[in-house]
């Protein structure tokens, strides 16, 4: 009998799950090891004792009580132990309860692990959302280069579904070119902006692929693809708008008007008093004297200086073309019109400043349109019937002589008058000589830059030859003079001689001190010459002050009076009287 215990025992002991029996009475008969190490109570100090008594949360009187099982019962120990128990009645042959018994074991680990695992398909659920929500085209392969996961941007872009892509090779769907994935599972490096065809239909494409490294192992390989075709699109867009912006922004300021004698000064604080309000400003002066360079100051000095800058070429564009950039059209208002119509330049430049190129070379019936908008301000656009208010500052520019075309019928005396409101005259290159010092030092340091050249100035002889040419081209043309000297010149050099400067032509007289040219032709009288040369320079004082015959004559250093003797004297009345001097645009 001792032996069969003994034997029971040894088994009881041996088996991983905790085990714990009472007699009828609720007293602890069976205590095996593994509850020893469950519960941290010994054996000795349980059996014989009321199972209530060592384990108070113990349900075995209560099964004695009642007779029945109680399976599968979670419970939780002293010491946060969490077990899971099957408690049983013991019955005799009679079916009398003789006691109870209950096998536990602990499942703290096995819980724990069971957590983890649901966090971990939680986590892969949210990434594989993730993934399926992303724009960007992705594919994964595992180790062996065998596609796993594709998400449906990657099926839109290609064509190919997971169907054609789960369980096949990675290179499946490269229509030309060598499959990334495979290539980054051989050396475990990146690759980025690879580009590739993929799929039925030969997509052009660029890719990224990385490689899955866990723990140093090598699991896979990741790929991010992106559409070519939309990068196009987008560089397209990006081209498109530096255009836009080039065309709306105003690039120079006051700064950038170099000068400093009396006649440029005078149109400079003109244009400063100008760009403090939003009146209508007429620019005036022969081609190149820089009437552009102003209409940017102004627009960049004034509270309008965040909104478009526009320039109009009113001479570059045919009248039909002229009409629907600057008021835009309706659809289908000619054939080629663009579906929804077109904003024109004036809606375009709401908010900001538009610049009217060369504006004495529109046709009348353009005059009588721009006139409606000045007066309005509001445009109609080319099919349309609807008027659209526009808030726009006009600045205009011509070199054409408009009173003599009001004369002649060829431009709108009331255009005119709406143009004429605050009217600025740049002087020519001729009329402030003075300037082109510091003219040649700021265009030889542009065409430094430009050229990559080392120039540090002009030679004074050089510099005699150019302050005695008339410059019939202005600005313009000086730029493109000292253009053709500096190309002219060797590498090393670094100062612009006369044998440097491309010929000019020389007027009668101009030639410099100790200057090489020869000159011929008839040799007038000295007195015509300096009646001439007085003549001019008053009439460049006049157009310099706009006319205004007190400002010239302080200009001038005379008296007004004085002034007006030398205009009867030298037959300027008719032509300087007026108060737009003819001879600043002629």
């Amino acid at each position: 009998m001792k032996k069969a215990r003994r034997a029971r025992d040894v088994i009881l002991d041996s088996t991983h799950d905790a085990m714990l029996a009472v007699d009828a009475e609720g007293r602890v008969t069976l205590f095996n090891r593994a509850a020893e190490a469950l519960t941290g109570l010994k054996r000795e100090d349980v059996l014989g004792r009321r199972v209530t008594d060592v384990i108070p949360s113990s349900r075995l009187m209560r099964v004695l009580e009642t007779g029945q099982a109680e399976l599968n019962q979670e419970q939780w120990l002293d010491g946060g132990r969490r077990i899971v128990t099957n408690r049983v009645p013991v019955v005799d042959e009679s079916g009398k309860v003789i006691g109870a018994a209950a096998v536990f074991r602990d499942i703290t680990e096995v819980m724990a692990l069971a957590e983890q695992v649901t966090n971990l398909k939680e986590v892969r659920s949210l990434l594989e959302a993730i993934i399926h929500s992303t724009e960007d085209a992705i594919s994964v392969v595992d180790a062996r280069g065998i596609g796993i996961l594709i998400n449906p941007a990657y099926t839109r872009l290609t064509g190919l579904t997971e169907e054609d892509v789960i369980g096949k090779p990675a290179d499946v769907d490269i229509s030309e070119g060598e499959s990334m994935h495979m290539k980054v599972l051989r050396t475990r490096k990146p690759v980025r902006g690879v580009p590739l065809k993929v799929g039925p239909k030969k997509k052009d494409v660029i890719v990224n692929v990385a490689p899955i490294i866990v723990d140093g192992e090598l699991k896979g390989s990741v790929g991010v693809i992106h559409d070519v075709s939309e990068i196009k699109r987008l560089n397209a867009e990006l081209e498109q708008a530096k255009k836009i912006i080039r065309t709306l922004e105003a690039k120079y300021t006051f700064e950038d008007i170099i000068g400093e004698s009396d006649a440029l000064r005078i149109a400079v604080e003109q244009a400063k008093k100008a760009a403090t309000t939003t009146v209508t400003v007429l620019l005036r002066g022969e081609s190149g004297t820089g009437k552009e360079l102003f209409a940017h100051a102004i627009h960049n000095a004034s509270d309008r200086k965040y909104n478009q800058f526009v320039r109009v070429n009113c001479a570059a564009l045919t009248e039909s073309l002229l009409e629907s950039e600057l008021f835009g059209y309706e659809e289908g208002a000619f054939t080629g019109a663009r579906r929804g119509g077109k904003r024109g330049l004036f809606e375009e430049a709401s908010g900001g400043t538009i610049f009217l190129d060369e504006i004495g070379e529109l046709s009348l019936n353009m005059q009588a349109k721009l006139l409606r908008v000045l007066q309005e301000k509001e445009v109609v656009r080319v099919g349309g019937t609807k008027p659209i208010p526009v808030d726009v500052r006009v600045i205009a520019a011509t070199n054409v002589n408009l009173e003599r075309a009001i004369q002649k019928g060829t431009f709108r005396e009331d255009l005119y008058y709406r143009l004429n409101v605050f009217p600025i005259f740049i002087p020519p290159l001729r009329y402030r000589k003075e300037d082109i010092p510091l003219l040649c030092a700021h265009l030889i340091r542009k065409f430094n830059q430009e050229y990559g050249r080392m120039v540090k100035r002009v030679d004074p002889a050089a510099l005699e030859v150019l302050s005695a040419y008339s410059w019939p081209g202005n600005v313009r043309e000086l730029e493109n003079i000292l253009g053709r000297a500096i190309i002219n010149m060797r590498f090393n050099e670094t100062v612009i001689r006369v044998e440097h400067l491309p010929p000019l032509d020389q007027q009668a007289g101009s030639a410099p001190a100790g200057g090489h040219r020869r000159f011929t032709g008839p040799i007038e009288p000295l007195e015509a010459v300096l009646r001439r040369a007085e003549a001019e320079h008053i009439a460049r004082a006049l157009s310099a002050t706009g006319g205004n015959k007190t400002e010239a004559a302080r200009l001038l250093g005379i008296s007004v009076r004085n002034l007006y003797y030398k205009l009867e004297k030298l037959g300027l009345n008719r032509e300087i009287a007026k108060p737009a001097d003819e001879t600043s645009t002629s």
